[in-house]
C-alpha cells in the first residue's frame, strides 16, 4: 500500500491483479485498485475532478480527466474518509498509475490538488 498526505487529505492505495483478458483479439492485464480518501484537515471538502496518468511498459501512457470518482464528488468532514474501487486493463504485466484529485476547501471555497502517489500495477507471475 502506498499513502501520501496533502493538506491533510490522506490518500492511501491497494492494488491486486485481476487476471487476462481478451478484448478485441488482445491479450490484456487487469489490475483494480482501491483508494482511501481521509479528511485528517480541520475543514469539509469535496472532490470534485480527477487526472490520472496511466503508464503501460508496451503502450506508452493514457491521460484520463473526469468528474468525481466513480460517478460521486463526495463531501468530507472532517474525520471522515471515502473508500472506492476501480480499475483498468494494460496491454502488458507491468505499469503504473500517478494522479491528483482537484477538490474545494468549504471553509476558504478554494480549489486545491490532492496528490495521488505513484502506485504500481504488476502481475505477480511476472516477477523475478
Amino acid at each position: 500500500m502506498v499513502t501520501q498526505i496533502t493538506r491533510g487529505i490522506k490518500i492511501s492505495v491497494l492494488t491486486s491483479f485481476e487476471g487476462t483478458y481478451f478484448k478485441n483479439y488482445k491479450m490484456h492485464f487487469a489490475f483494480s485498485y482501491e483508494i482511501t480518501i481521509e479528511n485528517h484537515s480541520k475543514d469539509s471538502v469535496q472532490l470534485i475532478t480527477r487526472h490520472w496518468e496511466i503508464f503501460d511498459s508496451l503502450s506508452g501512457m493514457e491521460i484520463v480527466d473526469g468528474e468525481g470518482v466513480i460517478g460521486k464528488k463526495p463531501v468530507l468532514k472532517p474525520g471522515e474518509s471515502h473508500k472506492y474501487s476501480s480499475g483498468c486493463l494494460l496491454s502488458s504485466p507491468f505499469g503504473a498509475m500517478r494522479g491528483y484529485f482537484n477538490m474545494i476547501n468549504f471553509t476558504t471555497t478554494r480549489n486545491f490538488r490532492v496528490v495521488v502517489p505513484s502506485f504500481r500495477l504488476s502481475a505477480p507471475y511476472a516477477l523475478n
